[in-house]
């Protein structure tokens, strides 16, 4: 029990540390924000595959009920971070970013027989962006200067978070069923501020915030099948339930006199405002002898039957409201492997795990009634066995990932990211005899 009460502790302290922002793009300032991975160290080396494997050692939890394969007599905890580089480029114009930022914390273990139960913290959506547009206005308005400018600023930051728990169950030999119950939390603020060259000209600004307080439900369905002695495939189906967040959005208008520092304030507000979609996932996993695994997984977001508050400003009275068509449905395809060649040999060299995958993801934004950019990216990592006097299981993932987003007409951006994620494995519900 001392063991368990330490590992919750582990678990929830990263929890301050989700309060960064895990992204830099100016594609966060959209909709809920920019989607997060929801992988592990293990899973981002095979670019994210996941639906189909059914890990041991690993915590698997893109698919609970991957739970229900864990080891028994021993307590799994992996947590990670990763080092971002990003690179825009817009009409000849480039920028780059740097960021470092705490990815996830989970943890897993056996409660009885064919019965595994996980846990942890990870990241939704990451909202994050700060960037400024200037232009000259004295061809359309009647202020003294001839060299009057105005300069829109855009900036923002949040996202949401989840507290997971959740079990698989084998109830009949290769099927297994599982589940994922989370506590959604978080907030995003954004921000455009737009300030005139000239001091007798109001400043306007508008705020967009609103704060998530609600639930998640993830299920998952396993079916694995022996082909050959050293040969198995397993399928893996996964759904994620759509609903209303029950979360009020708010926008904020604020004209500042430049010269008298008063302010004029209105404000509007969007109940019931924000949902997430329903998202169905299915994959195939090939399994040979535990030393070769190559997965296929496809996801489908339905974001296109989700509504957003949306300001418009085309008349005489604004309006701030709910409008469709602001998303679109995402489609997402990973494919990636492994190869180890004993995971149990005494040569580490024959331990290591070599991991690269693939994927290809449509957007879920549509931006100025366009589709927002698409993404590929590409990723290769390893397995280290961690070795030593008295511990022989543990293992340090690291890949590194790259990626592009891109559109006509859109900032081209690309990433690499080195991901680092340790996974504890201790044996900690075994009994001892003693002579």
């Amino acid at each position: 029990m001392k063991k368990l009460m330490i590992a919750a502790l582990v678990v929830t302290f990263p929890v301050a540390l989700f309060a960064q922002s895990g992204t830099k793009s100016p594609y966060s300032q959209f909709g809920l924000g920019a989607l997060a991975e929801q992988t592990s160290g293990f899973n981002k080396g095979m670019n994210g595959i996941g639906y189909g494997l059914r890990e041991h050692n690993q915590v698997n939890y893109l698919n609970p009920a991957s739970y229900s394969a864990l080891d028994s007599l021993t307590f799994l905890f992996d947590a990670g971070v990763s080092l971002q580089l990003n690179k825009f480029e817009e009409n000849g114009r480039r920028n780059h970013a740097k960021m470092a930022c705490f990815d996830y914390a989970v943890g897993a273990f056996r409660v009885a027989k064919n019965v595994g139960v996980g846990f942890g913290l990870i990241p939704y959506t990451n909202v994050g962006y700060s960037y400024v547009n200037t232009q000259n206005v004295n061809a359309f308005t009647s202020l003294h200067s001839t060299n009057a400018t105005y300069t829109n600023t855009y900036s923002g930051e949040g996202g949401l978070h989840q507290a997971f728990l959740g079990a698989g169950w084998e109830p009949l030999k290769g099927l297994s069923l599982g589940f994922n119950v989370s506590y959604l939390w978080g907030q995003y603020n954004r921000r455009v501020v737009n300030t005139y060259s000239e001091s007798y000209v109001n400043t306007l600004s508008r705020i967009y915030s609103a704060t998530v307080r609600n639930y998640k439900l993830d299920l998952g369905l396993q079916y694995t099948a022996k082909v050959t002695r050293k040969d198995k495939v397993t399928l893996g189906l996964t759904y994620g339930l759509g609903h209303q967040l029950h979360t009020d959005a708010e926008c904020l208008i604020i004209s500042m006199n430049s010269q008298t520092a008063t302010a004029d304030t209105t404000r509007y507000l969007v109940e019931n405002a924000l949902a997430v979609p329903h998202v169905y996932g299915a994959g195939l996993a090939w399994n040979h002898h535990d030393k070769i695994k190559v997965g296929i997984d496809y996801q489908l977001q339905k974001w296109s039957k989700v509504d957003f508050p949306q300001y418009k400003d085309s008349g005489d009275k604004p309006t701030y409201e709910l409008t469709s068509g602001l998303f679109t449905d995402r489609h997402k395809i990973n494919v990636g492997g492994e190869y180890c060649k004993n995971e149990r040999d005494r040569s580490f060299f024959n331990r290591l795990h070599y991991r690269a995958g693939f994927s290809y993801t449509t957007p879920y934004l549509k931006i100025n009634g366009k589709d927002g950019p698409s993404e590929i990216s590409v990723s290769a990592g390893l397995g280290i066995p961690i070795v030593n006097g008295y511990n022989n299981r543990s293992m340090l993932n690291i890949s590194g990932q790259w990626v592009q987003q891109n559109a006509d007409g859109f900032i081209k951006e690309n990433s690499f990211r080195i991901n680092i994620g340790f996974t504890f494995n201790e044996r900690w519900f075994a009994k001892f005899k003693v002579e």
